[in-house]
């Protein structure tokens, strides 16, 4: 493609171009569903093929995992697990888990 080799990327194919665009977007956060529109495809399956993982995505969802998790036991800070500490869980969780969606007798 001449235009490619006036840039100095001789070798490079528009594939390439397509491939790498789909990962930039899939890297700033774009969904499956966001992905598959926005190559074109009709199937999701089409678009996990441009789709990889990357070490840092991995590393800022298990991050925000993280976070959610202490907000809903309503810690700010990592003070290490209520069985590490000794504890089981608390006797709110407890009860809700257990008195929640009761199964109706046989």
């Amino acid at each position: 493609m001449p235009a490619l080799k006036a840039v100095g990327l001789e070798g490079v194919h528009l594939h390439d171009l397509r491939h790498t665009g789909n990962q930039f977007s899939a890297d700033a956060g774009a969904n499956i569903r966001e992905m598959t529109e926005r190559m074109g495809h009709d199937s999701m399956r089409a678009a996990l093929i441009y789709l990889h993982p990357s070490a840092g995505r991995q590393r800022a969802i298990a991050d925000q995992a993280g976070k959610n998790a202490r907000t809903a036991l309503g810690k700010t800070k990592r003070s290490g697990t209520r069985k590490a500490r000794g504890q089981g869980p608390s006797e709110k969780h407890r009860c809700a888990r257990q008195d929640s969606n009761p199964r109706p007798a046989a």
